[in-house]
Parts: C-alpha cells; structure tokens; sequence
C-alpha cells in the first residue's frame, strides 16, 4: 500500500467519518467517541492508489470525503470494476479477521479522505461491541448477493439487458421523476458491465432512438419507457 502522510488527528472530522457508516452509526455516543480515538486520517489525490492487489491487508479503510473505485485485473490486463465507494461506505473488512492480501485494487476517483482502523483495534472493537460483527456480517452478505447477481448477469443476459436492468437500479425507490444520474463515468459503467465504452455509447443512442431514454447531459439520463427498457 502506498503511504500518505497522515493528517492531524482530529476528533471531530474522525467522528463525522465513523458516523457515517452503517457498522457504526448505531453505537451510543460513547461508544462511537472509542472508536474515533482509534481512526486516522489519510488523503489520497485524484488517481492515486489506496491499495494494490497482493498487498498485505490489515486496515479498514472508510471513504469520509470524495469516491474510491474497487476493481480487479485479469490476467490478460483487463480490468473489471467491482464497486464504487462513496462517503460512508467501507473496504478492507476481509482483513479484520484475519492476515491476508488484497484481491483487488482501490483508487482514488476524485480527492479524497479516509479514516483508517487497524486490524487489532477493530477486533477489540468487535469483541467488546458484538452487535458490530452482525452489522459487518448483514454488509458481507449484501455484497454476496450483489457479485453473485453481476456474475450471473454476465452469464445469461445481453449486454442490452444489462444496460437496462442497471439503468432501472438507478432509480430510487418511490421516486418520483424518472430521471436518474449514472453513478459511474461510461468508462468504468461499461468496466463494470463487462463491456467497452463505445458498446455503452452505441447502445445508449440506440435506446435513444428507440424513445425508450433521453440522455439530458453527458451523466443525465430520463427513462422515458421504463417497461420496454426491461422489455427490450
């Protein structure tokens, strides 16, 4: 893991960083204030590197401020992105129970910040507050059921199908226009759907042509015909 220099312990900035995540934000106040004396600080640049694959894991790693993209390389180079992380979301957990490496990559999209525990901090943490471990097994479980429906995906369903059911997915739940804003540049969504961009860009104008969406802007979409978009 390339090393950064690590800011100032700050315990209002460390606190606001474990507020946000699920594991944590359901602790009484004392028990979150344990926990932020055990966190640093750490930023990463634009593209820079938080983790490489093979390297010894032995953090858990929560996005505080900015985007960290989870991918993985085959061996012929081509990569596959897992995930994105946003504010409060975590990686590194595998690590906390045991001496390993990392499977994937982790880098920086945009400048950001991360609040770091260490392995041995956040078993004592996991011993003494039992109710974290449910809530790192409920997420582990989560993200099962996630790569487990992405391989699948790649398996069975068309590229076209593919495009459409992770469009559908951007909408939120009961809400109330259906213009939605991809998550992802094409780059790293065609990375992510097993694809290229100029497949996404070609088969984005095609839907478009259909009258099935809109594309408002270059993130902007507006599902005009959500049930032929799944149809199609």
């Amino acid at each position: 893991m390339e090393r950064k220099e690590l800011v100032d312990h700050e315990h209002v900035s460390h606190k606001s960083c474990v507020s946000l995540v699920p594991i944590f934000n359901h602790l009484e106040e004392q028990q979150m204030d344990e926990i932020t004396k055990t966190t640093q600080s750490v930023r990463y640049k634009k593209g820079e590197i938080v983790y490489r694959a093979g390297d010894l894991s032995n953090s858990l790693f929560i996005v505080n401020k900015g985007k960290i993209r989870i991918y993985r390389l085959s061996e012929n180079g081509k990569e596959q992105l897992i995930r994105i992380l946003m504010p409060g979301d975590f990686t590194g957990e595998l690590a906390l129970f045991s001496e390993t490496t990392y499977a994937a990559f982790a880098e920086a999209m945009v400048d950001t910040k991360v609040c770091m525990i260490d392995r041995d901090a956040f078993q004592k943490l996991l011993i003494k507050y039992p109710t974290i471990s449910l809530k790192v097994l409920a997420e582990f479980s989560k993200r099962l059921a996630q790569s487990e429906k992405q391989t699948t995906r790649f398996a069975t369903e068309t590229v076209e199908t593919r495009i459409a059911m992770f469009l559908a997915e951007c909408m939120e739940k009961d809400q109330p226009s259906a213009e939605i804003e991809l998550p992802m540049s094409k780059k790293d969504l065609a990375s992510y759907l097993g694809t290229t961009p100029e497949t996404i860009s070609r088969k984005f104008a095609e839907l478009e042509e259909q009258g099935l969406i809109k594309q408002k802007t270059h993130k902007r979409i507006e599902l005009l015909d959500l049930d032929g978009l799944l149809l199609n």
